[in-house]
């Protein structure tokens, strides 16, 4: 849902909060914009169900013209064997195939839940205007002749817009939609040519015809759907709603988009993450082409093109990218349904050696990786194969192996601990029954702990095998190509959802100025201005502690030889000008400058050739910096892009003059930390370089690391940036020190009238919310909100917790918290629940005392809460701290209620709660005490 469709726009007013906590006395004013994090919520699942889920569906636009769209809909919602009622529609016929119409909504029997319209673009407006006043929330607007379209359509779009707003709870699907089908309910409010199966697959689509075309291929393949629904222009609901809507649908157990544009960036981020953590996602971008060639300055801007910001954002988000359209459905399934490989480790069975190397073609193309067989592998496959088999990894078992030397082979290879997954490949072959192979493979995946992948190549018996292999849950293809395809996307899945669950590891970051009162100070600076000068740009990197080459300022050549001296030779001369931003290549560079004289002629040739080729740009003397080329020091580029959708955009790679030549750069968004960081680090065809390669050492990787998550925190405090590029940034093994440095500015950009963060795709760890109270007996402590680094003090602060206290919070016992479950607390969404904590040094040791929790529902008007305090600090006001400050974040974020449960035995929260003005309620059968207490 759009921002102010639940409050209306504006509503969100500056909230102070003065919180004085009942229990310890202490005193803390909040003053900030109201909403979540300091912004109101744009998540929403309200009303969803009325237009997937309807009783009552009337269709408005039913004309007489044989092929009107109203007519072909009307024949969808009736012939998909609907259980609801449908209400037909129509100013001017009386009947439609001898199903009576109705002349408006005021005449229907009674309110339906959903509205599928399909009269004239320019009847629209008006239209949506009488299902609003009618009390109809659900709407489905199939007409086209809008955004798509031309200036007017856009105009009719804008007034949609404008007549939803008064309707505060209203949701809308288009318009310019193909329509919406829920099989399992036999919902068809669509225009689609072909019908769809119920399964258990979600299908979201933007594009009309496409959407079309893949409903025809899925019923010819007998592919089906738990939902089809085509967003159109998207008006209100787009992807994040649906994802978010498809999370709570027990029938969903995969959603393919089919991706052109993502309005929403950070409802988009958050639900998709979201979803991801349990239940796969599988997209195809199209346009990967189209906006690359949008005017960039920097290095960073023409690299970071759409479609490679595109794959940073489904791997941030935990998506599977595929970039074959006809492999969608089929990676979907695999996803859904098979174990995720500890790795790219792959062993390759076949009876054909020319199919297995292709197949370790496209692995090794792909970055997979060709399983070693152990030791052991090889001395028990010697016995039961040929003497002239392989003896290696692809495992050629010989034209003639039949059933049983298949299975020996399985067998053994499964055993083997270094491989992660088993590719078989099945040529056709004279005397061979493939039937009978495909059998042992089936079996073999059925006792197997690693995902089994099978090409089946022939015709139409191999055909038959495929379809037989495929229904017996075995990912079966024609090609080995297409085998790797799958078995990658299973990778890459897994890749995703590890980087999702792993902890980072806490770097001592600290900062050595106060970054708001900096920033106050830059902002100003930066207004109407089109960008940073090198000296302002390194100033800024040096007060995030990033370290630079400093440089001096030359008007004329004397000074220039005087600064020289100072600096110590040899030297770097550089044209300082804000208008050239790549200065190398107008010959406005000098390097190594060894003395007095080069600098002078270094100097005045650069004006010398200034004049020569007249160019228009402003001068403003030189920069001169000292000569830094070590032995063992490594180029990179760390540079930010403004993405129009997604916002700032973080690259590392490798840099200098040719860094858009060497094409190894990794992306992704902030806010970054060590593990993301890292991540991209390792992503680059360059890391093994990074790490020290034949002879030549290591570059300090902490460091390197370290100077990307401060970057990002720069990038984050400053939405004026739309490119920043430090290149060269040389890296060494004592670390890392930026060279260069340049930056353009949106000058333009109104700081005071925006939400902090709001260019951010995802939502950063709230600062602002950290406070520093004492307990009422004087201990100092830290109140703030937890983070995945925190995960090693969580994991203590639940083993000094008694059983009880255990069973109090979680409702269970347990002996030890898993890693699986430390990092469903600890690493959270900012944008839809908050977990605070209560830390405090004990003999000079940082330990959690109590954290407390707030999540909210998904139309953000109720948050539950929870809360652990371990045995030691009980009795001594962490919970009356934890309490007091989550009830004024819920109410700061927007939130109506707040609800919790605990065990009617914890006497010590129940009278805490009580004394908080909650409500109770005790389920004696359940033995759980009901908590509520309104905000509003």
């Amino acid at each position: 849902m759009t921002p102010g469709r639940h409050r209306q726009a504006g509503a969100a007013a500056t909230v102070a909060v003065k919180w004085t906590s009942l229990d310890s006395g202490t005193t803390i004013h909040l003053k900030g914009s109201g909403g979540q994090a300091d912004g109101q919520r744009v998540v929403s699942i309200r009303n969803l169900e009325k237009i997937f889920k309807p009783r009552r569906v009337v269709l408005i636009g039913i004309d007489k013209a044989p092929a009107d769209l109203g007519r072909r809909v009307l024949s969808n919602l009736l012939g998909a064997g609907f259980r609801g009622i449908v209400y037909p529609v129509s100013f001017s016929v009386e009947s439609v195939s001898g199903v009576p119409t109705y002349p408006d909504l005021a005449s229907l029997p009674k309110i339906p839940d959903l509205a599928v319209i399909c009269t004239p673009a320019r009847d629209v407006p008006r239209v949506v205007q009488e299902c609003g006043e009618a009390g109809i929330m659900g709407v489905v607007i199939l007409s086209s002749g809008f955004r798509e379209a031309d200036a007017q359509g856009r105009r009719l779009e804008e007034e949609i817009a404008e007549v939803a707003r008064r309707f505060e709870h209203m949701r809308i699907v288009g318009p310019n939609s193909l329509g919406i089908i829920v099989p399992d309910i036999g919902l068809n409010a669509s225009q689609a040519v072909a019908a769809a199966k119920p399964g258990h697959l979600a299908f979201i689509s933007q594009s009309h015809s496409l959407s079309n075309a893949i409903l025809d291929w899925a019923s010819d393949t007998g592919v089906g759907f738990s939902l089809f629904a085509s967003l159109g222009n998207n008006l209100d609901i787009g992807y994040g709603d649906l994802i978010d809507y498809l999370g709570t649908d027990p029938n969903t157990k995969a959603i393919i988009l089919y991706v052109q544009s993502i309005r929403h960036a950070r409802r988009f981020m958050s639900a998709a993450r979201s979803f991801a953590c349990s239940k796969p996602i599988v997209a195809y971008k199209s346009g990967r082409f189209e906006g690359s060639a949008r005017a960039a300055l920097s290095h960073t801007g023409a690299i970071a093109g759409e479609d490679a910001v595109y794959s940073a954002v489904f791997e941030r988000a935990g998506v599977v990218r595929v970039s074959e359209l006809d492999d969608i459905f089929d990676v979907a399934e695999i996803l859904a349904s098979q174990r995720l490989p500890e790795g790219s480790r792959l062993a390759i069975i076949g009876n054909a050696g020319g199919p297995a190397i292709i197949a370790a073609d496209a692995l090794l193309s792909r970055r997979g990786k060709l399983a070693v067989l152990s030791e052991e592998s090889m001395a028990q496959l010697n016995r039961v194969l040929p003497e002239c088999w392989s003896h290696g990894n692809p495992v050629d078992l010989l034209d003639a192996a039949g059933p049983e030397r298949f299975a020996a082979a399985l067998d053994i290879v499964q055993q083997d601990p270094g491989i992660d997954a088993i590719l078989v490949i099945c040529a056709s072959q004279p005397g061979i029954d493939s039937r009978t192979v495909a059998e042992v493979v089936v079996q073999a995946a059925e006792h197997s702990r690693k995902p089994l992948f099978a090409a089946w190549m022939g015709g139409a018996r191999a055909r038959k095998d495929i379809h037989y292999l495929t229904h017996a849950g075995v990912p079966a293809h024609a090609t080995p190509e297409q085998a790797i395809r799958a078995f990658m996307h299973l990778v890459s899945y897994a890749h995703h959802l590890e980087i999702l669950y792993e902890t980072p590891r806490e770097l001592p970051i600290r900062f050595t100025v106060h970054r708001k009162k900096l920033a106050k100070r830059f902002h100003a600076c930066m207004q109407q201005r089109g960008s940073l000068t090198e000296n302002e740009a390194k100033h800024l990197l040096k007060a995030y502690d990033i370290p630079v080459c400093d440089t001096c300022i030359a008007h004329s050549a004397d000074e220039a030889v005087a600064a020289a001296a100072q600096i110590g030779y040899p030297v770097v001369l550089k044209l300082r000008s804000p208008e050239i931003l790549h200065k190398i290549d107008i010959g406005g560079v000098a390097l190594d400058l060894k003395d007095a004289q080069a600098v002078r002629e270094a100097y005045e040739a650069m004006l010398l050739r200034l004049r020569a080729d007249k160019l228009a740009a402003r001068v403003d003397g030189v920069t001169l910096q000292r000569m830094m080329c070590p032995k063992d020091g490594l180029e990179m580029i760390l540079g930010a892009s403004k993405d129009p959708t997604f916002g700032p955009v973080i690259m590392v790679g490798l840099g200098g003059v040719a860094t858009e030549v060497y094409c190894d750069h990794a992306l992704g968004l902030p806010p970054l930390n060590e593990r993301l960081a890292r991540n991209m680090v390792e992503s680059l065809r360059c890391w093994p370089v990074l790490q020290g390669y034949r002879g030549r050492p290591a570059v300090n990787i902490d460091h390197l690391i370290e100077v990307m998550i401060r970057f990002s925190c720069l990038i984050a405090d400053y939405p004026e940036i739309r490119e920043f590029d430090i290149n060269p940034l040389l890296a060494t093994p004592d670390g890392v020190i930026a060279l260069d440095a340049a930056a353009v500015l949106d000058g333009a950009t109104d700081q005071v009238s925006r939400e902090p963060y709001e260019h951010l795709a995802i939502r950063p760890y709230p600062e602002q919310f950290i406070r520093r109270p004492r307990l009422r007996d004087g201990t100092q402590v830290t109140l703030r909100p937890i983070r995945p680094e925190d995960e090693p003090l969580w994991q203590e602060l639940i083993a000094s917790s008694s059983s009880e206290s255990i069973r109090f919070r979680f409702r269970s016992i347990f002996k030890q918290a898993t890693h699986q479950m430390a990092v469903k607390y600890c690493t959270i969404d900012y944008e839809r629940e908050l977990a605070m904590v209560v830390e405090t040094r004990v003999d000079n040791v940082r330990r959690l005392i109590g954290v407390g929790q707030l999540i909210t529902d998904l139309n953000h008007e109720t948050a539950e809460y929870a809360v652990l305090v371990p045995d030691p600090w009980q009795g001594k006001g962490v919970g009356a701290l934890l309490l007091d400050y989550c009830l004024v974040l819920a109410a700061r974020w927007g939130i109506s209620e707040v609800v919790a449960e605990t065990d009617p035995e914890n006497m010590r929260m129940l009278s805490l709660f009580h004394k908080r003005g909650f409500n109770s309620v005790i389920r004696r059968e359940d033995e759980v005490v009901f908590l509520r207490k309104s905000l509003v």
